[in-house]
């Protein structure tokens, strides 16, 4: 006890029966490359040793590579933890036997999961369910066609995962299975886990039962090199080939794992494993150039059987790793072998294909001179010394680069999903790079316009008048069929600590190239403030204007920095579309249609067998959906909760206007938007503040500010209480602490109040016995609060927070308060602070210090309570 205890194993190494044994990496004792079972049991490990932790020993970074992540780095962060399941027939009595077989690949990103499906021999599927261990239904996701780039991948995402869920997943208990046609209650299925050979996964393959009428078989194999040497390290699972047919007398099974090109087989293993082996880990040594560039082509195949079974074999091909994820890079100056500030931009997007072939398209802009050489690199070995893979000049022309690279060899591929690999271009006036980044793999978020169109470039030249920044960025933005603005932002060369906080905000102006800061016809909308290199989200309510600066490319996304207040980087985004105003007013049915979302879509069969839905006006309605009833479509909403619907009236809220006009499809009334002053003077406090717009009310607050939020169709909520933080333009939300109440039989006063409340008559002995004491002064009674004699507060009125200008005081049972006057300023610059509740005057530098604070008597209004 509190000791550590370390032994030498190598002592303990066994004794080869091979001449030729050899010692692997990251292993102490040596292996035979044909060993049997027992001596082969070591590197069932493999996948669990230290060897993965030393693949970036070789690389040496002494060059500018403060932006270098290396794959260990992506897999280090205790919010992205990788999972993966092999989805079989037959797993369950009650399930029907298939040939079908897919692989499961899930990244959980902190409260979201993001999947990448590959299946074969399936049909296609309609739903990826997701269960409990006792087949509770947690989530399912609608398949829909279009949503992948790739045939027999289906690409999704759980957002918000509960707690629960979250628990599940991760103590290997969540099954996920696909719902086809014609097997509704799911035609394969498996159990997510999670498994060490992700993160160095590079290659794969999905096994099928080579017989189609031996069914309920299947693997997967998860495949990668070492990084100096051609070894292939793979792990293989399966299902359905081991469990049936065990010898009783011996729990020892014959498997054999084969290597073949076409019909030749290249590689022949055998071992003796259990049924109860979760897997089989293998080396495959020293890979010929040949064997290499078969395997980056897909024309390696890989078998596996158990001897003496005849035709129970599975097979498939190993292909380069395939997923939903998006192979990117943004180059800058700051990330240049020699950094540079030349606010030019490159941003890149690539596609592997299945047969080895990689296709690029770079595009390059706001270089001062002519570019000169487009190459992709590898990490140097030596200082300066740049190591060139591939040059794509040749394919480049009016600022892109596009083309097909054929010889991909299998160390390439291996290196370019591992995140090895950097662009560089070089310029007349910077001949070893102006611009330089790191392909990396963005994990799939959901927006369709990565698979459809090039990214903007958002550089620094673009901005007006020009940054000449070592930062650069690229992004997709899209609008949906609801008008609903979608983006991802990627920026890179941003100093890590000098920057802050990063803001981005998609502008419109009346003329392109035409931009001035102090005009009101300039509009802008705050998208996001974010951390890091990366920012999404969606906008549901882009006003009129911007929706039409979109629709004529004359709108640009804009981010800026604490460096560059104005703008760091900036691209032009033009959308051609027909949206007249975002959101949801866009569809004819209004709110319905907007918070349905896919509720309402599920099988009206299967609804009828739901315990928890509700039958509600002739139709049944799933539990959690809500909708506008028929009896009243612009003032009431219905949501139904375990087979109870409950219906509610649409609170509108208070309006600061004297006029006001009622939209007749709309059940709360508006602001008349017809009143130019109040719109400019908005839009010049929404241009100069540090303010924060709210998308429920489309208005924007002062920093400091709370109020209660409405959230069309809902109306006012006043069981919430939003902030605005002026310091990241972020509005935070939560729920009102209701007080504990002491009596039997509380009641809510109003129908719209969010807390009930004591009735008058039914006051708590209790509460009040330590207050009316008759040998001691009478406390005081403020709002649901008590205060004793001579005790002061500031006090809360919802939902402005705490009132610091007023002063409160009990005096004898009597409530006292009064507010701070402020004296009127004679002078020309006043000066106001957060914590102060008047504005003080600049002191002048002529007037003494002793006069310079002396108050000013003034009379004081007070009022009792």
């Amino acid at each position: 006890m509190g000791k550590v205890s370390c032994k030498n194993i190598k002592r303990d190494c066994p004794t080869l029966p091979c001449s030729d044994a050899i010692l692997l990496p990251g292993h102490c004792c040596k292996t035979c490359p044909k060993a049997s079972f027992l001596e082969k049991r070591p590197q069932l490990m493999l996948y669990n040793t230290g060897y993965f932790r030393e693949r970036e020993d070789g690389l040496h970074r002494n060059y500018n590579d403060r932006t270098y992540r290396s794959s260990e780095d992506f897999i280090r962060d205790d919010s992205h933890i990788e999972f993966v399941a092999l989805l079989t027939s037959g797993s369950e009595s009650w399930m029907p036997a298939t040939s079908a077989v897919a692989k499961a690949r899930f990244s959980l990103l902190r409260s979201h999961l993001l999947f990448s499906i590959i299946y074969e021999r399936l049909s296609q599927p309609s739903r990826v369910r997701f269960t409990s261990p006792n087949g509770t239904v947690l989530f399912e996701h609608p398949v829909q066609k279009g949503i992948s780039s790739q045939d027999g991948m289906i690409c999704g995402m759980w957002r918000n995962l509960q707690k629960p869920s979250i628990r599940l997943l991760k103590v290997d208990q969540l099954h996920v299975s696909l719902v086809t046609k014609s097997h509704p209650m799911g035609e394969i299925r498996g159990k997510i886990i999670r498994h060490r050979a992700l993160f160095a996964e590079t290659f794969s393959a999905i096994l099928t039962s080579m017989d189609p009428t031996l069914l309920g078989m299947g693997g997967i194999t998860m495949l990668t090199l070492s990084d100096t040497e051609n070894n292939l390290h793979f792990v293989l699972v399966t299902r359905g080939l081991l469990e049936s047919g065990t010898d009783k007398k011996s729990p020892l099974l014959p498997l054999r794992v084969q290597i073949l090109h076409q019909d030749t087989v290249l590689r022949d293993i055998k071992a003796n494993v259990t049924a109860q082996d979760p897997d089989f880990a293998e080396v495959l040594t020293g890979l010929s150039s040949q064997e290499m560039l078969w395997l980056v082509q897909g024309q390696l195949r890989i078998k596996a059987e158990v001897e003496g079974r005849f035709g129970r074999q599975i097979a498939g091909f190993i292909t380069t790793k395939r997923s939903c994820d998006t192979i990117q890079s943004v180059l800058c100056g700051g990330d240049a072998l020699i950094p540079t500030r030349t606010g030019a931009v490159g941003s890149a997007k690539f596609n592997l294909h299945a047969n080895g072939t990689l296709e690029y398209q770079v595009q390059v802009a706001g270089t001062g001179t002519e570019v000169i050489g487009v190459t992709l690199e590898t990490k140097p070995r030596r200082r300066n010394k740049r190591n060139i893979l591939y040059d794509m000049t040749h394919s480049y022309r009016d600022g892109v680069a596009s083309g097909t690279w054929g010889q991909v060899t299998g160390r390439d591929a291996h290196m370019l999903l591992q995140n090895e690999l950097f662009l560089n271009v070089a310029t007349k006036e910077f001949e070893d790079g102006e611009l330089r980044g790191q392909i990396t793999s963005l994990l799939y978020s959901g927006l369709l316009a990565r698979n459809q169109e090039l990214p903007i470039p958002l550089a620094g030249q673009f901005v007006s008048p020009p940054v000449r920044a070592g930062s650069a960025g690229h992004a997709w933005v899209s609008l949906d069929d609801h008008c609903h603005l979608h983006y991802e932002i990627v920026v890179a060369g941003l100093g890590r600590a000098d920057d802050g906080t990063v803001s981005a905000h998609l502008h419109g102006f009346a003329e392109l190239g035409e931009l001035r800061e102090s005009s009101l016809q300039e509009h802008r909308r705050l998208l996001r403030g974010f951390y890091g290199t990366e920012a999404q989200g969606v906008v549901k309510d882009l006003d009129r204007e911007l929706l039409r600066h979109l629709a004529q490319g004359t709108a640009f996304l804009q981010v800026s920095t604490k460096a560059n207040p104005r703008g760091e980087m900036r691209g032009k985004v033009h959308i051609p579309n027909h949206c007249e105003v975002g959101g949801m007013r866009l569809s004819p049915e209004g709110p319905e249609e907007e918070i349905l979302e896919d509720l309402n879509t599920k099988d009206p069969e299967e609804l009828k067998k739901d315990p928890n839905s509700c039958f509600f006006e002739g139709q049944h309605r799933p539990h959690g959906s809500r909708w506008a009833p028929n009896y009243d479509k612009k003032c009431s909403i219905c949501s139904c909760q375990k087979r109870t619907v409950i219906c509610d009236p649409v609170l509108c809220q208070p309006l600061n206007c004297t006029q006001q006009v009622h939209p007749k499809d709309q059940c709360c009334p508006m602001c008349d938007e017809e009143k130019k002053e109040e719109r400019q003077r908005a839009e010049k406090a929404r241009y100069n503040s540090d303010g924060c717009y709210f998308e429920g009310d489309k208005t924007w607050r002062e920093a400091g500010t709370h109020w209660h939020p409405v959230v069309p169709p809902f109306g006012l909520i006043k069981c919430a209480i939003c902030t605005c933080k002026g310091a990241s333009g972020e509005v935070h939300c939560e729920k009102v602490q209701c007080p504990v109440l002491t009596c039997r039989n509380p009641i809510r006063a109003n129908p719209s109040d969010c807390c009930k409340q004591c009735p008058a008559s039914e006051n708590s002995p209790l509460a009040l016995s330590d207050m009316m004491q008759a040998d001691s002064p009478r406390a005081c009674k403020f709002g649901r609060q008590w205060y004793l004699h001579n005790e002061s507060w500031h006090p809360t009125v919802p939902p402005f927070g705490e009132m610091k200008c007023i002063t409160c005081s009990c005096l004898s049972g009597e409530t006292h308060c009064q507010r701070q006057e402020c004296s009127r300023s004679s002078c020309s610059k006043e000066e106001e602070k957060e914590d102060r509740c008047c504005s003080h005057c600049h002191a002048p530098e002529d007037i003494p210090e002793d006069a310079r604070g002396m108050p000013r008597e003034e009379p004081k209004n007070s009022w009792v309570h």
